[in-house]
This record gives C-alpha cells, structure tokens and sequence, in this order.
C-alpha cells in the first residue's frame, strides 16, 4: 500500500485566523490544530534560517502519531551560496535538529531559485554529499559549526533512510542528463503547479512523488475548482499505483522505472487568500482520507465537494 499525505505549506499565516482557524484558538496551538485537519505539513521556517532541537520536538509533540512532516531544506544552501562550498552548511542543517522529528520526519525538499541554472557536475556533487539515512545524517552533522555541537539536535536512534526531493525554477533543467542525474541518485522531482511561471514536468524519478501546488490561475492567491482537484486526484492514484498519467508532461519520454506503488506527497502553497487548507481538505476528501484525521466533528469548517 502507497503511502498518500496531502497538506499545507507552513502553518502561521496571519489571515488564516478566525477563518481556517477557529476565533479565541490560540497562535501556539495552530499546529496541534491544523496537523488534525491534514495528514502532512512542510516545514517552511527551516528555509529562512536553521531552527533549533528544542522547535523540532516540539513540532513533533504537537502533532498526532502517524503525522508526517516535509522539511525544506536552507535558502542558504541553495540560494546564497548556490551549491558552492555546502558541506558545513549542509552539517549545520541537519545538526540543527530535524532528525529529531523521528517517525515524523518524511521527505526533504531542496527549493532552487528562478536565477539558477542546470549544472551537471555541481548538482552531482550535491547530491553525493546529501545523506541516505539518519545513521549518515549523523556523521555528516559531526562536520557542524562550533556552535552547534553538543546541542541535542542528532540525539536519535534507529537508521531510517532519508529522502531528498528538488524543486527546480528554470529552463535549462528540461534537459536528459537532469533526468538521469535524478534517477540515479534517487532523488525526486518536484511536481510544481506554479499558474506557468515555472517549469512544469512530471518525470517521476524516485520511488515517491512530491508535489507543491502554488495556485491554480494565480500563483500563492487562487484556489482549485471541483474539476481541478479531480485532475489531481487521478494524477495521485496513478502516481500511487506505480504508473503516470497517460498526459503526463515530461522531459524525458517513456514510462518511469516500475513499482507497484509510490507513496505521494502533496503539499498545497497557495496560501494567501486562506485557499490552501481548504483545498487540501477538499483533495483528501476527493481521496477517502478525510476518515483517517483526528478532528472533533465541527472543529475544523466544513467544505463542500
């Protein structure tokens, strides 16, 4: 069985209150509230500077079991220093503290700027320094900065593999090499519907799928119609059940590699107007999933299909 998480980019969002959250509900119980009303939520704050253990537990106390969480990795990273000279920026993320989120922990999302442009051997090195599993994860932390160390923040157990997924912005990764490049390390490539500011490919490339819907006409401020979140939820059922849809807008033509199944992870951005936590409800409602959250009936604001 494939693994299906819907949800919501970030949490604290200024307009959202006293319309997707409830009036009197206060801002430091947002997340227990909204990790009850979808399954999923990326972490947005890691990626304007490194958070800390004592944030990542709790985040991971808030939420209920069998929660996940996406984190995005530093702008720092990918944006200031643009892949150049990364291994103890890369060590000071993950000794910050995300390992810490346990059994909550899902995939890790690499957001690169609309400015960058495919880079074959810079991108290859990258992606052999990303680790596989914590164990890995672990080691690469010891190369942290002086302040980090002794923090807590790789105090963990077990050796579950990690996975890492890109989100690309310019035209030059429409390219094979980027395709093979992804496949060969594992590593997925993002679905991003940005209202076509951004490139928009489908080449699945890893064993799950990572989406980040930006808005349907106008990017972060329009919502999804009926019929466009049944678009997408038969794209999810395909991506689930190992295939792609027949449509399917790649770089690279041909089926992806065969699986059974693909766990995928769908995370709504288009936050501005309040569209995104509904929206999400709404698709995993469209799915049957609604059932497996926690919610009081009443709590969250019903919507309609």
């Amino acid at each position: 069985m494939s693994d299906i998480r819907i949800g919501i980019s970030g949490w604290r969002y200024g307009p959202w209150r006293k319309d997707f959250y409830p009036k009197g509900l206060r801002q430091d119980d947002e997340l227990a509230f909204a990790s009850r009303a979808v399954n999923s939520i990326e972490i947005n704050g890691s990626f304007y500077s490194l958070q800390t253990p004592e944030r990542y537990r709790g985040w991971r106390d808030a939420t209920p079991d069998g929660f996940v969480f996406a984190v995005k990795g530093p702008r720092y990273i990918t944006h200031v220093r643009r892949l150049k000279d990364i291994e103890e920026p890369v060590a000071n993320f993950f000794a910050s503290g995300p390992l810490l989120l346990g059994k909550k922990l899902g995939p890790l999302l690499w957001q690169f700027p609309p400015s960058m442009k495919f880079d074959e051997a810079r991108f290859a090195r990258f992606f052999e320094l990303l680790p596989r599993n914590r164990k890995a994860a672990c080691e690469c932390a010891q190369g942290c900065a002086q302040y980090l160390r002794g923090n807590g923040g790789t105090d963990i157990n077990g050796n579950a593999r990690l996975r890492h997924a890109v989100e690309i912005r310019h035209e030059s990764f429409r390219c094979e090499a980027f395709i093979k490049l992804l496949r060969k390390h594992r590593v997925a490539l993002v679905v991003s519907d940005s209202a076509g500011k951004w490139p928009y490919v489908e080449d699945v490339t890893a064993d799950f799928v990572y989406m980040r819907l930006h808005g349907d006409v106008e990017l972060y401020s329009s919502g999804y119609t009926a019929q466009a979140l049944r678009r997408w939820k038969q794209r999810i059922l395909h991506w689930s059940q190992g295939s792609q849809p027949e449509d399917a807008q790649l770089i690279v033509q041909g089926p992806p590699p065969r699986r059974a199944t693909r766990d995928v992870y769908c995370y709504f951005d288009n936050d501005q107007k309040v569209h995104a936590p509904y929206d999400a409800r709404r698709l995993l409602q469209k799915l049957s999933l609604d059932h497996e959250l926690m919610t009081e009936p009443g709590v969250v604001p019903e919507v309609a299909l």
